[in-house]
């Protein structure tokens, strides 16, 4: 036979039980690696006209299938003077997206000569609207949103690669 002392210890059980295993688990959270700058090579700007060159970066390279379809994405910052070059294996027209990417870009397309051949200001982070370089392409340069203009880049300036 039950007792009072009995069913209130099995009662108080059943309820810490059934809070406890309702309780929510704190969830781990993991904080992601910054993504930091590798230096894989030198990039230079050429105006086309005089042959002089007025920009020099440091640039990562993007030569895989995994580093062309992440890129620049889950970066909070990039410095002025770097990029990222993604070379392509085949000369086509490529499109690119910012899904992921935080910060705004500039896009330069650039031809199997090394000749600007067409460019996208200011790409907007997280967008998933394509941005086509329009004509076949084999090289892409992905410098800070702005630079473009402030260095004033022109199609038919040409680029020079050092590893």
């Amino acid at each position: 036979m039950w007792n009072f002392g009995k069913l209130s210890f099995l009662l108080f059980a059943s309820l810490f039980i059934l809070l406890t295993a309702c309780k929510e688990d704190k969830k781990n959270t993991v904080k992601p690696t910054p993504i930091e700058f590798t230096k894989e090579g030198e990039l230079t700007i050429f105006k086309d006209v005089q042959d002089s060159a007025f920009i020099k970066l440091d640039i990562e390279i993007a030569d895989t299938e995994y580093e062309t379809q992440t890129g620049l994405m889950y970066r909070s910052s990039m410095e002025e003077k770097h990029g990222m070059l993604f070379v392509f294996p085949d000369v086509a027209i490529h499109s690119f997206y910012m899904k992921n990417t935080q910060i705004p870009l500039d896009i330069i397309f650039i031809d199997a000569n090394k000749k600007v051949v067409s460019f996208y200001e200011n790409a907007e982070p997280f967008s998933q609207t394509g941005v086509s370089s329009m004509v076949p392409v084999q090289y892409v340069l992905e410098i800070n949103a702005g630079l473009v203009e402030k260095w004033g880049v022109e199609i038919g300036d040409r680029i020079d690669l050092i590893k």
